[in-house]
């Protein structure tokens, strides 16, 4: 008889305590289950075994039955038929067999499985976070700085004036993806100071898929361009794992760089995928924000062109502004002059602006200019020059990177897609960077390394600023004026000057109040949300097996429409926490801690009590926008159940043990291959090891030892190095003779070389530092000496060394060097060996360093 396979069955959606498995979204999408409940501190046991029971009994249902309310587009079983899997489990379990399958195939009937699809007429979504770009810098939102391509967004859309960020940029761009607080996703700290608490872990979870991710298993093609901080260092290797970095996290095509900055003109860690790669060697003036756009570009026309009815999400993330600040000469030419009068005078300009545009109420007030910052009347000539000078480069930076995001916007329109596209362009991941201390710096590792440069010290490289022979940031006075109306800065989560940042949204085939100003409170982990309404995809419970803890932002979608204008925020609380600096805002009320040290100073000393050992603020936002009148002595009951409410919010959300300090935490041991480590053998050129994962010579005696075979004619080239012209040590045969040279901060060079060239033949040279037997723990000197074929040919000591960090965007190298040379008075990159690298060993010692304290 003949054998068939009856079409795909639709069976009846279940209900099993609140969310539809497989259904159309609910009205209220915060409805939980037990089974939703994550496995946080402050849940108790009950909840956690009814959660345990009904996730049971859900997994068996979501294994028992596929998920229902798929929409099909189509005739079932044709090549051309789409489906969108409207499904809260991802990805979708296969579809039976449609046809028939008789002994004979001319007996039976052929049917194509669908082809995944969004939902019909779903909008492309591109979505667009600048970095280290304070709420007053764009001309968007009342800045001098003129940012055109974010105030068309705004024009065509909606500006939001009450948007707020973390305070730093891994923990914002965790948010962004996930939309969850940053600790619910191991992401309460940069990544670079990660410790082995569920907040602070740096690890995106399983249990929290991306936006990225969930748009992909509902048809979507995705994208992601420019910065990553958010893949643990550890895992920034060739040997993976891979299932953090963007193409594990959701996203099909990524190009960009990893950790917190680069170079726009060399940089050290720029990948396609997982693969790094060098664009830049040869090509003299190539710049990575034009490069990057023109990737964007690229990959906007071949979606386009290939398959026009599929839509995209986009994450385009620039390095701008973030230092270094890396503009084209002709960008920085068109800001000569503008910043003369001064911070001072900007800063009032900035605020007659934000009145004038409506995005500050009436009733804002300008904070004083703080007495911890000169004024602009007191600095002396070259200190006008200088600091004028830095404010032209990063100006030009921002005004040139919002010009290559207007490239990437013109290339949507120019594919006719810009109707159906939503555009959500975030000005800064945070407020604008202290990092380059009072007087700007002309090199950030500097700052890094708690070294200042003083203003004589950094006037010979004044017409460098913006160049690649600089890493420059700029001076604090100006970053505060950037900020305006609010104070204190990145790093500072208990005021709006480290947290709020601006944000313009468009997308003309919904947004019809074009040109309108909204001003409900909102948050970067309410992006993901928003995208998923407006697409019409529902929050996933599972995705790839593993059940979903929910999202925890609150959907903007509301306040597109201009009904909604001024329309209460849907978001009533939300906390913030930052080395220590917290907030709290609840129905119009925010409470905040008085920062006890300035972020741009090295030496200020955190209180010892992180709970109690920190004064609070407290301010009414209705009556006092900009935190300028601390209500705390007047409303002592009120700050006190504020107090109350933060200390839960952080139980819930991994905040806690809460954490002030920064050394113990960059000490912190962490997982990956060079965990425990302390022998490194390489036995073949290669290049691209990121710091994470380099044999690291700061803070411990160490011993390099490299077995080569000289060719006749001689030798030449590097067999070893790690980091750059700005900072970091090279390893090499110069004209034949062994060299070791330490580059502290492109401010002085120590350097031992062999006095002759060494003959053909096999040889074994090596370097051995051994710190002073006391000192300070960090930076400490010593004795560096080199040695051929066992024989002692240089000796001298250093005085002091490098103490937190090479430069972070370049790489350990070997047998050739790739980005910056470490001193290019003697040689130019890639300088390969031109001899036989048999083996070379690094041995470290014990670090001076004190022991991270155990924890039991």
């Amino acid at each position: 008889m003949a054998l068939s396979v009856s079409s795909r069955s639709r069976l009846n959606t279940r209900r099993i305590g609140g969310p539809l498995l497989g259904g159309a979204k609910q009205d209220n999408p915060k409805a939980t289950m037990a089974s939703d409940l994550p496995a946080r501190p402050g849940y108790i046991l009950g909840t956690a075994l009814a959660g345990f029971f009904s996730a049971i009994f859900l997994s068996c249902a979501m294994h028992a039955t596929p998920a229902a309310a798929q929409q099909l587009r189509g005739t079932p079983g044709a090549a051309t038929a789409i489906e969108f899997p409207n499904s809260r489990v991802l990805p979708q379990p296969p579809a039976p067999f449609a046809g028939s399958i008789s002994p004979s195939a001319r007996d039976s009937t052929p049917a194509w499985p669908p082809t995944l699809g969004a939902p019909e007429g779903a909008p492309n979504v591109l979505l667009i976070i600048t970095d280290d770009v304070g709420f007053g810098a764009p001309s968007t939102f009342g800045g001098v700085i003129p940012t055109p391509t974010l105030g068309n967004v705004a024009e065509a859309g909606l500006r939001y004036t009450q948007f707020h960020t973390t305070a730093l940029c891994s923990p914002t761009r965790a948010s962004l993806l996930t939309g969850r607080n940053p600790h619910s996703v191991g992401f309460g700290m940069v990544s670079e100071l990660s410790t082995g608490f569920p907040g602070y872990n740096a690890i995106i979870g399983a249990d929290t898929a991306t936006i990225a991710e969930t748009l992909r298993q509902n048809g979507f093609s995705t994208a992601w361009f420019g910065k990553n901080h958010n893949t643990p260092p550890w895992e920034i290797s060739p040997a993976g794992p891979f299932d953090r970095w963007p193409t594990g996290l959701g996203f099909d095509f990524f190009y960009g760089f990893m950790g917190g900055e680069t170079s726009q003109w060399e940089p050290g860690n720029l990948y396609r995928n997982t693969t790094r790669i060098l664009p830049f060697e040869g090509r003299p003036g190539w710049n990575l924000t034009t490069a990057m756009a023109d990737e964007a570009i690229t990959r906007i026309r071949e979606l386009h062109e290939v398959a026009p009815n599929r839509p995209w999400f986009i994450h385009y993330a620039p390095g701008g502004a973030h230092a270094p600040h890396h503009p084209t000469p002709e960008w920085i030419a068109r800001f000569r002059g503008q910043f003369d009068e001064g911070w001072e005078v900007m800063r009032e300009r900035i605020f007659a602006n934000q009145q004038r545009l409506g995005v500050l109420p009436p009733n804002a007030v300008l904070n004083p200019w703080p007495e911890t910052l000169p004024r602009w009347a007191s600095l002396s000539a070259d200190e006008r020059r200088l600091y004028a000078r830095q404010a032209e480069v990063f100006a030009a930076y921002l005004a040139y990177t919002d010009h290559e995001i207007g490239r990437v916007i013109q290339a949507v329109r120019d594919a006719g897609q810009l109707e159906n596209t939503l555009i959500m362009y975030i000005s800064g991941d945070n407020g604008g960077s202290a990092e380059g201390q009072i007087h700007g710096t002309p090199n950030e590792f500097a700052f890094f390394n708690g070294v200042e440069i003083p203003v004589e010290r950094q006037l010979p490289f004044i017409n460098d600023l913006g160049s690649d022979r600089t890493y420059p940031n700029l001076a604090v006075g100006w970053t505060w004026a950037f900020g305006t109306p609010y104070q204190w800065t990145k790093q500072i989560a208990s005021h709006f000057g480290g947290t709020r940042n601006g944000m313009a949204v468009s997308w003309p085939r919904r947004i019809a109040d074009r040109g309108g100003i909204r001003h409900q409170f909102h948050h970067v982990l309410d992006i993901a949300p928003t995208i998923l309404e407006a697409i019409g995809i529902p929050e996933p419970r599972s995705v790839n097996g593993t059940a979903q803890r929910p999202i925890e932002g609150i959907s903007m979608l509301y306040s597109f429409d201009a009904a909604q204008a001024r329309a209460p925020s849907r978001r009533r609380t939300q906390h913030f926490e930052m080395l220590g600096h917290r907030g709290i805002y609840h129905d119009g009320w925010f409470a905040n801690t008085t920062p006890p040290t300035l972020p741009w100073e090295s030496s200020g000393q955190m209180p010892a009590d992180v709970v109690n050992g920190y004064t609070w603020e407290l301010y009414h936002l209705a009556e006092d926008p900009t935190q300028s009148r601390n209500l705390a002595a007047a409303f002592p009951d009120r700050l006190r159940d504020m107090q109350q409410r933060f200390l839960i919010e952080a139980a819930r959300y991994q905040v806690l043990p809460l954490d002030n300090s920064s050394l113990p935490r960059l000490i912190a041991p962490r997982p990956g291959p060079s965990a425990g480590r302390q022998e490194f053998i390489y036995r073949a050129p290669g290049s691209g090891l990121q710091t994470s994962i380099a044999p690291s010579l700061l803070n411990r005696p160490y011993r390099l030892v490299a077995e080569i075979e000289v060719p006749q004619g001689g030798a030449n080239g590097v067999i070893a190095t790690h980091g750059g012209r700005f900072a970091g040590w090279g390893f090499y045969l110069l004209a034949g003779r062994p060299v070791f040279t330490w580059n502290l901060l492109d401010i002085e060079r120590i350097r031992w070389e062999a006095p002759s060239a060494l003959p053909p033949g096999r040889h074994s040279i090596a370097f051995e530092f051994q710190p002073e037997a006391s000192g300070p723990p960090v930076g400490r000197g010593g004795t560096g000496t080199l040695f051929v074929n066992g024989h002692v040919v240089a000796r001298q000591a250093m005085a002091r060394t490098l103490p937190f960090a090479v430069q972070g965007d370049e790489t350990f190298d070997v047998g050739l060097d790739t980005g910056s040379s470490v001193d290019e008075r003697d040689y130019r990159t890639p300088f390969a060996f031109t001899g036989r690298l048999e083996r070379l060993v690094v041995t470290l010692g014990e670090s001076t360093l004190p022991k991270a304290e155990a924890r039991h």
